[in-house]
């Protein structure tokens, strides 16, 4: 469905203060939620990130999330829609989520990835594109400390080479 033009302004508009604006817990995260992106509670949006121009509403953000400096979350490109992110995920600075992917629960995206394909609950991806590179088993959030985050990593047969 086209976006009209008063609305389309509108959304455009949020999106350039939301880039900007202070407050990576409050003003940013108001600032998506009034242009259509579903968000949960505690979530916190680095400086200068992109969530999806045109339709923010095929955006869902879980509880407990963190987006890095830069991020960009795509959710539309061609016939693929929509970009989930459930709770307690962290997505590294930089990194870009495509359209038609879930990033699972707990799970961690690293700095500069490029997530192509949905990721499973309690995984550790990196690269471009993104590939499984550890099990989380302490979720990346404030409850943590990064001493315990990183003991629990668990390293996939995979990356290890």
């Amino acid at each position: 469905m086209p976006e009209g033009i008063l609305p389309g302004l509108k959304n455009r508009f949020l999106q350039v203060l939301a880039r900007i604006a202070p407050g990576a817990k409050t003003w940013r995260v108001r600032l998506h939620r009034w242009r259509g992106v579903r968000i949960g509670e505690e979530v916190w949006i680095g400086y200068d990130s992109i969530i999806e121009t045109g339709r923010p509403d095929l955006v869902t953000i879980g509880n407990r999330v963190r987006l890095g400096i830069r991020t960009m979350i795509l959710a539309v490109n061609r016939e693929q829609r929509g970009v989930t992110i459930e709770d307690d995920v962290a997505i590294g600075a930089g990194s870009i989520v495509l359209a038609n992917v879930t990033i699972g629960q707990g799970s961690v995206v690293t700095a500069g990835s490029v997530v192509t394909k949905s990721v499973p609950s309690n995984t550790m991806v990196q690269g471009n594109p993104a590939q499984v590179i550890a099990t989380v088993n302490t979720p990346f959030g404030q409850a943590a400390s990064l001493k315990d985050f990183v003991k629990g990593l668990q390293v996939s047969e995979r990356s290890r080479g």
